[in-house]
């Protein structure tokens, strides 16, 4: 771009479960520039939480550091955008008084607190409530008869309270709503017989609420979701440098945004966002046969049905471990930068077994709904004969990660559901060909990667709002992203190799088995409580 002119660029800030991150494209979809924070979950009082003022200081870091990038390439102040978009972590619990006072700390999708509350909802409904969803923490709070609810006045997601903050207007985008309560896709709204239901419940609990007034408004990708106030904007850049009445999109949820970049919320297409916690999104053409507590059922951001395969634990133990072997490398003298780090590490897998060479660990670091644990603890299985060696082991972590995931997605093959094309994003798919790889044997499809699968979903917000911009009358998204955004875009998709397919098979049915261990672990009280 010859002249920077902010007034047509879009900007996506997500709040990622380790990275707060802000990328802002151009009017051709392309990044032009990008700041990010780095920041950790806690688990306090036996709740994973993040403190309300790291929300604001990361939000702030973030953007300074965008602004400060754009200095730099363009020499100019970043004033304006032509439209703004908030996505974060879905499901969790924010709850206010009237005055919006935080009631609770933030309870994240991470707690698995909710399991009496996750049940009896999917029982009353008949349907799929996680234990993660806003409307389980809600319920488990009325079951607990927790004292924040006599001043309950609203809850929301994490992307839904700051799109809040920054515009006055109380909305959230349908996928991310659909990560609240089940949503009615034909009326583009919560499901009103489920409200209903829902409330009664309450009420015999001796907790009567009108869960309707509680959440926020709904609205789909593309609609106008407020603007910019003088509060929002001294508090997005307390440098004043930012002016008001920019126009946001709605806030969207992680897993929207994870559509959104890889062009997947057309039926029989589906990504796989992969950091922190891994998920797959899967477009359906008709609904499953019955419900399954494994599978959520969600939407895109234009309420399209979508059947998630959500899973608490991808990298974090891959992560501790590369760290434990940057640390030994420190021990003689060597200082490796991490990126680099994870590529030779990632790439050195590829020569490793093709089953793991008979090492197993399961990565839980805290419960898993898929495989029905409360808890985590991390473990490392293998027997005197394994291939104990560096490649064999990198492998049956990359494997490891993307276990769960495999579990889930059985299912949906169960249910023969089409998959047309995965596409995967997220940092883990950095490393070119390597977790791609991988995940083509996990799920026995192909998989596709982006050029900017490392973007991941700040850069699905940014298309978001892009869309919201730019989209002509009558225009889709499925038809925004696939002709103005990916038409042409360079991408590489690897078939599932035959030997890829054994050995990922020969792992996963160690894995099965080693999850009798872990069950034992915690059983026993293995580790910290």
């Amino acid at each position: 771009m010859s002249t920077f002119c902010p007034e047509r660029c879009t900007l996506g800030i997500e709040f990622g479960s380790t990275r707060i991150k802000a990328v802002l494209v151009g009017p051709d979809h392309t990044p032009l520039a990008q700041g990010d924070y780095t920041w950790e979950n806690r688990l306090e009082n036996g709740i994973w939480t993040y403190p309300e003022s790291a929300i604001w200081a990361g939000l702030q870091a973030a953007w300074a550091a965008l602004a400060a990038d754009v200095r730099a390439r363009y020499g100019a102040p970043l004033t304006t955008v032509g439209c703004l978009g908030v996505s974060a972590m879905m499901h969790g619990y924010l709850a206010f008084d009237e005055g919006g006072a935080l009631l609770v700390p933030f309870r994240t999708w991470r707690n698995t607190t909710t399991g009496q509350a996750a049940e009896a909802l999917t029982e009353a409904f008949g349907f799929n409530i996680p234990q993660r969803w806003s409307v389980a923490h809600l319920y488990q709070a009325i079951l607990d008869r927790e004292p924040h609810l006599a001043r309950l006045h609203s809850i929301n997601t994490l992307a839904g309270y700051v799109h809040w903050k920054l515009t006055g207007r109380r909305v959230l985008g349908i996928g991310d709503a659909s990560g609240m309560f089940p949503i009615d896709s034909a009326a583009g709204d919560y499901d009103a017989d489920l409200l209903a239901r829902f409330n009664s419940l309450a009420a015999a609990r001796g907790c009567p609420v009108d869960l309707a007034a509680l959440l926020p408004r709904v609205l789909p990708a593309g609609a106008p979701a407020g603007a910019l106030t003088a509060e929002g904007a001294r508090l997005l850049d307390p440098t004043g440098t930012l002016q008001p009445g920019v126009p946001f999109c709605p806030p969207e949820g992680d897993a929207g945004t994870g559509m959104a970049a890889t062009d997947s919320v057309a039926p029989r297409t589906g990504n796989v966002s992969a950091g922190t916690s891994i998920f797959a999104m899967v477009v359906l053409e008709r609904p499953l046969s019955r419900v399954y507590p494994e599978i959520d059922l969600v939407t895109t951001p234009d309420g399209a049905p979508v059947a998630m395969v959500h899973c608490n634990n991808c990298t974090s133990d891959l992560n501790a471990w590369v760290d434990l072997l940057a640390e030994a490398a420190g021990l003689c003298g060597a200082r490796p930068d991490k990126g680099e780090l994870f590529t030779r590490l990632f790439n050195l897998s590829l020569q490793g077994a093709a089953d793991g060479g008979g090492l197993v660990p399961v990565n839980y670091y805290s419960g898993e709904g898929v495989t029905h644990f409360d808890a985590g603890r991390p473990l490392l299985l293998r027997s005197p004969d394994s291939d104990f060696t560096l490649a064999s082991f990198m492998r049956a972590n990359l494997y490891s990660a993307m276990a769960t995931l495999a579990l889930g997605l059985e299912i949906l093959h169960g249910e023969g559901v089409a998959m047309d094309s995965l596409t995967g994003h997220g940092g883990l798919f950095k490393t070119p060909g390597v977790a791609q790889r991988y995940l083509a044997a996990a799920a026995g499809a192909p998989v596709t990667v982006r050029r900017t699968a490392g973007e991941g979903g700040p850069y699905g917000m940014a298309l978001l709002a892009a869309y919201a911009l730019n989209r002509a009358p009558g225009e889709t998204l499925a038809a925004y992203l696939h002709d103005r955004v990916f038409a042409g875009a360079p991408a590489s998709t690897l078939a599932p190799e035959d030997g890829d397919l054994a050995g990922f098979a020969a792992f996963l049915q160690r894995y099965r088995g080693a999850l009798q261990a872990e069950r034992a672990a915690l059983q026993a009280g293995a580790g910290p409580a």
